[in-house]
């Protein structure tokens, strides 16, 4: 009786051992899978993905996303102007289920803050922001090494040596690329100069416009831009002058102007940090990526531009590609003829990122900030 009793003991135990392995199992299963279900990201846009510039390059990214993990969700918020409106979207996202956030403009940093404070759990993503916290992180591409190549074949291009560039905010985010763009031409022809007008705006189309007309009209027959949209590439092509586009491959707005553009590519980023997130390896980061990351490159060159400018360009970027070289290694002169960065030197990363006084060759100020 007692082996019976013993027997019937053990077998109820074997089962229960079977019933809650296999229902570990399937918690697990269930857990791994409400993980990857409750993936939300929320981006919220400075302009509009339909600018042909930054945001159209970030919405790119947000497909690239979607595509390489189809599992997840995402949601935007566009045009969402530095300012008020931002902690309010940014609230909006999160209750809407968003538990990762990107934030693609550098005026966003104060707003993404206060709220990262509020909502721990919540990841934030800022774009060329300078300020990380435990759930933040910032993430930009070194895009100043496609703007050096870029003025390279505007140098190259130029018939007067007077080189017009639109451009948005006195940032160092702005001044690094007016410099790469400077060095890379005078690398070709040294006696380039380039000249600075300022919109005070990302993406006003009209001001945009105006700001490379009023270039054009000085005598400027190569005309660059820091603006998220393909205005200044159309008045460059109106005026039958060249033009370097900017975020995105603008050929097709100017398709007799447009030599090149320094361009993003933001999908490989946000799949990586994405994955991070979704297998918990995912921490607080700084990220600067350049060439050899691929998330900034350079547009296909026109063939307007001559085959040994090509190659020129070719090897200059596998340099860099190969951190042989970078772009601002001295010796390089300030606009006073002062020596900033002496020969042999590097700039080092934070000394780039507080860039505050352009180099030799461009015409404009800066002022103080």
């Amino acid at each position: 009786m007692r082996k019976s009793k013993l027997g019937i003991l053990m077998l109820v135990l074997a089962l229960l051992l079977v019933f809650t392995a296999g229902c570990g199992g399937q918690a697990e299963k269930d857990k791994g899978q409400a993980d990857t279900e409750k993936i939300k990201v929320g981006f919220i846009y400075i302009g509009v993905p339909g600018d042909a510039g930054f945001t159209y390059s970030h919405d790119q990214g947000r497909q690239y996303l979607e595509k390489e993990i189809p599992e997840i969700e995402t949601a935007i918020l566009e045009n969402v102007h530095e300012g008020a409106d931002v902690e309010r979207s940014l609230e909006q996202l999160i209750q809407d289920g968003c538990n990762i956030i990107v934030a693609n403009s550098f005026g966003y940093g104060d707003a993404v803050l206060a709220v990262a404070k509020k909502y721990p759990d919540v990841k934030f993503l800022h774009c060329s922001g300078l300020d990380t916290e435990k759930n933040v992180s910032t993430y930009f591409g070194r895009i100043y090494q496609a703007r050096y190549l870029s003025g390279m074949v505007a140098g190259a291009m130029t018939k007067n040596n007077s080189l017009g560039y639109v451009a948005a905010y006195k940032i160092p985010e702005v001044v690094r690329g007016i410099n790469a763009y400077t060095l890379g031409a005078q690398a070709v022809n040294p006696n380039v100069k380039v000249k600075v007008v300022w919109t005070n705006t990302w993406f006003d189309p009209t001001k945009e416009k105006e700001a490379a007309k009023s270039l054009l009209e000085t005598g400027c027959d190569v005309i660059a831009q820091h603006q998220d949209t393909p205005s200044a590439q159309q008045a460059a092509e109106e005026a039958g002058k060249y033009s370097i586009g900017y975020n995105s491959d603008m050929s097709k707005f100017a398709p007799n102007a447009n030599l090149t553009s320094p361009v993003w590519n933001w999908g490989p980023y946000y799949v990586k940090t994405v994955k991070a997130v979704m297998d918990g390896t995912w921490k607080s980061e700084a990220y600067w990526g350049g060439l050899e990351d691929g998330i900034v490159d350079l547009a296909p060159i026109s063939d307007k531009v001559p085959a040994d400018i090509k190659k020129q360009v070719e090897a200059k970027k596998k340099e860099m590609t190969d951190k042989e070289w970078d772009v601002f290694t001295g010796p390089i002169k300030a606009q006073d003829g002062t020596v900033k960065v002496p020969e042999g030197k590097k700039m080092t990363d934070a000394e780039m990122l507080s860039f505050d006084w352009f180099v030799a060759g461009v015409e404009g100020n800066i002022g103080k900030w």
